[in-house]
Parts: structure tokens; C-alpha cells; sequence
């Protein structure tokens, strides 16, 4: 999958700025497509000069003028065509799996200061997917919303990257507990050969 592609979905939402696009998708689309503004705005640009955005300038007095992008009817066809395509499997590419890995013959203490630091930002993402999920549903509940809403697509993505993050926090824990018996246990004949060695001091 290409950038385009997410780019189209997201305009799906309607008429948006770059700076709304990149505001979009750090907070919705963050959970299956990651981009930085600069990748964002090329892409902008590339879209517009294909024909499967169209883009207008809105002046304003006190701001810099800004470019509004919509999709096109080009654009619409474009993605409803994606659609239809067989998408590749995913691959996980993970450094902190390389790290855990590792651990064994590695700095365990860290590896386990970096999973504790990858189930905080897990706990943060689940904060914001949470207040995404409660503006979507306005005071509905999931079902009546997935009912009466005109699309669901954003909402089960949502869902998605809600339970990415849940698994995250669970595997961390999990993993937590893991590398804390194993540090204790490797530890014990340490406390028990000290403890030996102080007897023995006493005993002379």
C-alpha cells in the first residue's frame, strides 16, 4: 500500500487542509498508516497534478493563504477500484522484538525499561483512540452508531488500533512478569552465597 491510497480514505471525511490532513492522521489513521507532514504535503502535491484531488487556495487576511484539498471523481474511482485489490500480507518489522530476543545475552534491565516504556505509550494511544471513539459515538451506543452512521470504516479501524494497543499492554505485562521472576531467581544464590560468606566471617 502506497501513502496515496491513505491519503484518498482520509478525504473521504470531506474538504481538508494539509495541516488538517496531518492533524487526521496523527490521530486516526496513526494506528495503520504512519506519515510525516513533509511526506504528507508531497504527497498533496503529487494527487493534485495526477487529478484525483482537486486543490483551491483560501485567502486570508491575518494568515498565510492555505490550499483546501478534495477529492475528484477520478479520485473516487481511484480508491473504490483499491478496494477491490488483494492487499499484501502484513510483516511486523519490530526492533523492540530484537531487543527481547536478545535479552538473554544482552542488557536485561534496559529490555525491560523499553517494554515498560512501549506499554506507556500504548496506555497514551488507548487515551486518544478513547476520546476519538467517544466524539464518534456522541452519546450512542456502538451499536445504534454502527447502525445509523453514514460510514463505519473509520470506526472499525478505530477498533483495530484500539485492540493493537490492548495486546500490546497484555504481552507487556506478560513479558514484565517474565524477565522479573527470572532476574530473582537469578539472583537467590547470589543472596545465598553472601549469606554463606557472612556465617563463615562470623564463624572465624
Amino acid at each position: 500500500m502506497s501513502l496515496k491510497h491513505a491519503v484518498l480514505a482520509a478525504l473521504l471525511e470531506g474538504e481538508a487542509s494539509g495541516y488538517d490532513l496531518a492533524k487526521i492522521f496523527d490521530v486516526s489513521v496513526a494506528n495503520f498508516w504512519a506519515a510525516t507532514p513533509q511526506q504528507l504535503y508531497r504527497e498533496l502535491d503529487r494527487l493534485a497534478e495526477a487529478g484525483l484531488i482537486a486543490a483551491r487556495v483560501v485567502e486570508q487576511e491575518r494568515r498565510p493563504n492555505k490550499r483546501m484539498f478534495s477529492l475528484t471523481e477520478s479520485g473516487r474511482r481511484d480508491l473504490a477500484a483499491y478496494t477491490s485489490t488483494s492487499p499484501r500480507p502484513s510483516a511486523v518489522r519490530d526492533e523492540l522484538l530484537v531487543q527481547v530476543q536478545a535479552c538473554d545475552e544482552g542488557d536485561t534491565a534496559a529490555v525491560r525499561a523499553f517494554v515498560a516504556r512501549r506499554m506507556e505509550t500504548a496506555r497514551a494511544k488507548l487515551a486518544r483512540y478513547d476520546r476519538l471513539r467517544e466524539r464518534m459515538l456522541a452519546g450512542r451506543d456502538e451499536e445504534t452508531y454502527l447502525d445509523e452512521a453514514e460510514r463505519v470504516g473509520p470506526y472499525l479501524t478505530l477498533m483495530r488500533g484500539r485492540f493493537f494497543e490492548e495486546e500490546n499492554l497484555r504481552w507487556g505485562a506478560r513479558a514484565l512478569a517474565v524477565l522479573d521472576r527470572r532476574t530473582a531467581a537469578a539472583r537467590a544464590p547470589e543472596r545465598e552465597t553472601g549469606r554463606t560468606t557472612a556465617e563463615a566471617a562470623r564463624g572465624a
